[in-house]
């Protein structure tokens, strides 16, 4: 009995740390911190271009 209760101890104190550790680094990236708002940029209102042409037909001589 003894050794299993000696096991039980060191078994809550590895869990004990890894807790611990979890904690101390938290989660990785971006996903435990606020999101920084997207700077917008307003593009200036242009016209619009001109559609393209296509080719000119003319009569053809016969």
């Amino acid at each position: 009995m003894n050794s299993e209760r000696l096991a039980g101890i060191l078994g809550t104190i590895v869990a004990i740390v890894a807790l611990a550790a979890a904690i101390g680094y938290g989660p990785l990236g971006q996903s435990g911190k606020a999101q920084k708002p997207a700077q917008k940029v307003e593009q200036p209102a242009t016209a619009p271009a001109p559609a393209p042409r296509g080719p000119v037909v003319r009569e053809v001589p016969q």
